[in-house]
Parts: structure tokens; sequence; C-alpha cells
């Protein structure tokens, strides 16, 4: 089964110069390879080929032999990716079977040298020997690699421990172009700047170009980007500005395989509390659970966040272990918040020294302590349990372009009010629920009710507006890959989509890097399964 834009026999021919060169498998017939959408997918594409390298001289080989035949590539390091799963015609390195090791840890410096295919569980559980924590853990149960986890921007749950998204997080990455340059960037100062560029070469073509396009656009980046911790659509070109520390590595994370593969990543880690103590809120509302933002982020929890009614009904339907219900107390919003201590005195008194400070204030019903690891295991199985039940009826009846969205976490109470009423008008329903102390709402809009699809597009329309009245970001988790690509205009403006294009040619003058993704526009299509109802 080849791809119908690449001939059969130039398929085979490359085929077989892969093999030539590595020591891994090259699979070019597809069998337990199904084309499938995923996440923010909007179509499924058939790729001309899949490359399973076992160390990272297949990887730079790979890309070698696709090069001569002039082959776009996509690098794939495992579950949890958007770009990753858009094969279109391209050759996928698959870097999860082979090249997903913890190279290193030091413990003083805290940093962590990793491979792309590392599975976040499994980093988290290493790097935990060393009483060490990597910001980007999932807050549930989760299988995703860091590769996925660079390649579309995540963002974690733990705002206090570390930054928002997975940029905060990297101090280098060791990368390599499409043309075959390999090499380790990072934040640079001006003096290596201009010493790089003097160097010449490809690396100074590179940095060259970099550094015009941050001159050029930098007063744009200044004006219209948004400042709130969860903006991860576009490309992360503000990464290059002089305040910013020209910091390249950071620049690369979201841009979902369109510029660069990264063969390895140098982390930040942080302390890991011994101890945690879970505060269970139960509020009036998740509106006026979100009115307690401010307090709730001055007692500086590790993270916080809430769900909604809706959220726990869907968790009411999944399979959890009996008693979970009785942990939740009165309300139809909650908030879950949890901090951390070298005892547990320490963690339980941070929570209750909260409690104190919620006690009588309006939305807060009633307030409960979880110290015991059978009480947090089952919050977690409502938490997964709900969030498993979202995205199955995202599957049926929703549209992934329109899933989450972010504004400042002051602004979080009277927004949420406001697309409340945008959804009462459309009659639409959803689970809203998110990180609120980063400013970020989760919701998977059920376009089945009422006359399903019919109105859709105005209320895109309108619910983009509210986030840019909010000075937010239509995106909130991970990069849009193409379902949010034709908002990017509404949200930074023509100028800056010409540099985000800039920004991919500087890196892949040639696009052969996941061609036609972050900054090629596509129109946002209906919401699928829905047009018997329009």
């Amino acid at each position: 089964m080849v791809h119908s834009n690449f001939n059969a026999t130039a398929a085979e021919a490359l085929a077989v110069a892969i093999r030539k060169r590595i020591r891994g498998e090259v699979r070019f017939d597809f069998r337990g390879w199904p084309p499938r959408a995923v996440n923010a997918a909007c179509d499924r594409p058939v790729p001309i080929g899949v490359v399973v390298p076992r160390d990272v001289n297949d990887v730079v080989e790979t890309v070698a032999a696709c090069r001569r035949h002039d082959t776009p590539v996509i690098p794939r390091s495992g579950r949890g990716g958007v770009a990753e799963h858009q094969h279109r015609s391209a050759v996928i390195i698959d870097m999860s079977k082979h090249l997903g090791g913890l190279l290193a840890v030091d413990a003083e410096r805290l940093r962590a040298v990793v491979e792309p295919g590392c599975a976040l569980e499994s980093l988290c559980w290493q790097v935990e020997k060393h009483r060490l924590s990597f910001g980007l853990a999932p807050s549930i149960h989760d299988h995703r690699t860091l590769g996925a986890v660079l390649g579309r921007g995540t963002c974690c749950p733990d705002s206090s421990m570390a930054g928002a998204r997975a940029a905060d997080h990297i101090h280098r990455l060791d990368i390599l172009t499409y043309d075959g340059l390999r090499m380790t960037v990072g934040p640079t100062s001006e003096l290596e700047l201009e010493t790089i560029i003097r160097e010449g070469g490809r690396r100074g073509e590179i940095y060259a170009g970099l550094k015009a396009l941050r001159d050029k656009y930098a007063d744009t980046v200044r004006a219209r980007f948004p400042r709130v911790p969860r903006r991860v659509s576009g490309y992360a070109i503000d990464q290059l500005l002089p305040e910013n520390g020209f910091n390249v590595a950071r620049a690369l994370i979201g841009t979902e395989a369109t510029c660069v593969i990264v063969l390895h990543a140098e982390l930040h880690l942080v302390p890991s509390p011994p101890h945690r103590t879970l505060l269970l809120l139960g509020c009036s509302d998740i509106c006026k659970a979100a009115d307690h933002n401010a307090e709730l982020m001055g007692a500086a929890p590790l993270h916080f966040e809430a769900v909604d009614e809706r959220f726990v009904q869907f968790a009411k339907a999944g399979r959890i272990e009996l008693g979970a219900w009785d942990l939740l107390p009165e309300g139809r919003g909650w908030l879950i918040v949890e901090f951390g201590g070298e005892t547990r005195e320490e963690s339980d008194g941070k929570a209750r020294q909260l409690m104190g400070k919620l006690r009588g204030k309006p939305g807060i019903r009633a307030m409960k302590l979880l110290t015991g690891p059978r009480e947090k295991a089952l919050l977690w199985s409502v938490r997964a349990a709900g969030l498993a039940a979202d995205w199955t009826l995202a599957s049926r009846t929703t549209q992934a372009v329109w899933g989450d969205a972010a504004v400042h976490p002051h602004d979080i109470g009277p927004f949420l009010r406001d697309y409340r009423g945008l959804l009462d008008k459309y009659g639409y329903r959803c689970a809203m629920y998110g990180h609120f102390g980063q400013g970020c709402i989760h919701s998977r809009v059920d376009f089945s009710s009422r006359e399903g699809g019919r109105y859709w597009h105005a209320f895109l329309d309108e619910a983009t507006d509210l986030v840019l009245r909010y000075n937010g970001s239509l995106s909130a988790r991970r990069s849009g890959g193409t379902a949010r690509v034709d908002l990017l205009p509404r949200l930074y403006g023509d100028t800056l989509v010409q540099a985000f294009r800039e920004f991919k040619a500087i890196w892949d003058p040639r696009n052969r890097m996941n061609p036609s993704w972050v900054a090629d526009r596509f129109p946002y299509a209906e919401p699928p399964n829905l047009k018997r109802a329009m």
C-alpha cells in the first residue's frame, strides 16, 4: 500500500536505499499500521513508509536517504502527538521503540538528558528515585512520550512546581535538520549569537536568519502575543527576543515536527516534595469556584484543577471503584488542590490554612481533606473516568478545532460566565474543567444538541471573539495542528502568521519536514457525524 502521490517504484527504491544504511526496521507494507485520525487530526492520510531506527545514527542515515530521494519525513516518538499522526506523503521515523532512554541525571544541577521516545511515566518514576520531578508529569495515568510532548508543546498541571508549558522545562536540544546539520541549541547570548553567525556555514546561516527574523518582528511579537501562561499555538518566536535569551531550543518546542528532529533533550527538573495532601472544595458551580482563583494561587499549591457537574456525570458513567463518590463534598463544581511538603504536617498545614481563609466565603459549600493514599487514588479515578468519557464523546459529536482556551488566571471567573452564556445562546452543552492556576479551560462542546452543526461556524466565531476580548489564547494545551490553523490570523494577525512561515523556512527551506502544517491555512470542517442533523 503506497500513497497515491508517491510512485510505487520510487517508494521501493527509497526503501532499498534506507535498508542499506541502517540497522533498524524499514516497513513499507503498513501491516499493523492502519491510517487513523487522532486528537486534533482532521484527515486520515497514509504514509509512504515507516522506519524504526535502532540508534541516532539510523535517524541521521534515514534522513540522508530521504533527502537524496527528495522525500518528506515526520519523526514519531509515540503516543500523544498531533503532527505525528499526520502522515501525508512522508516517511515516518518512529523513535518510540528503541530511542526511549533516560541517558543521564544530574541531581545537583537538576538536569536530565532524555531520548525522545522515553515515556513520561518511566521518566517520572526514574527521576523520583533522586527525589526530583519533571514538571510535565501527567495529572492522570498517561503513556505519552517526551518527543510527543515537545512536538506539540504540551502544558502541565504543576503550576507552582515549574512553568506551565513544555518550553519552560527545556534547557537544550540536540537536533537534526532535514539538510543534515546536527547541532545543540539553547539559550544564546548576544556575543555567542554574533560568534556563530561569523563562523558561517549552515549553522551560521540559520542563526543569522533567526536574528533577522527577531529584529524584523520583535515589536509586533511584543504587541500581539497573548500574555497568558498557556499560549501554545503558532510558533514560539517570542523566545528569540533578547529579554527571553534568544532561546532557540524553546523556540522549537511545539513546532509539530515541521522544523527539526529532536534527538536528545536536556531537561530542567525540580525537587519533589515527599509528602502531598489533597484538598477538595465543593462549590456552587464552576464559575463560583473560579472566583477564588486569586486566593488559591496565593496559597502556592503544587497545582489545582477544577471540574464541573457535567464532568462528574461523565465520570459516573465510567468504571470506578466503589466509594469514590463518597469523596466528593457537596457542590456542583469542585476544586482539587494539591499541596506538598517535607513532612506530612507541613503539607497538611498548608491545606488547613487555605481552608481557614475560605471558610464562609461565597460559593464555597464544603471542604474535605484527603491524606491517605487510597483516598487519593479513588479521587484520581474519578478524574480519569470523567476525562475518558469526555474524550469518548469528543470522538462522536464534537470537532477538535474548539476544545480548550486560556485567559489570564485573574480573568477566569468572568470569562467562564461569558462563555457559559454563549453556550446557552446556541443551545450547546459541554463539560468544563481545567487548570485554573494557569487560566486553562477545557470544554469539548457537544454539537449534537439543538440543531447539531447548523450554527457551529457562528458559535466558533463568537467563541474566538470572546477569547480575544480577554486577550487570551485559542489553544491552551497543545499546538492545534491543522485544526486551529485557520484561526491563527485572528489571534496573531497576518503579519505574525507570515513570520511563522519565515521561521519554518529558515529551518526547512525545501518544506520537507512535515509539510504544510503549523502556518499553512486549512478551512475548518463541519463537526463530524452531524450532517444528518443539519
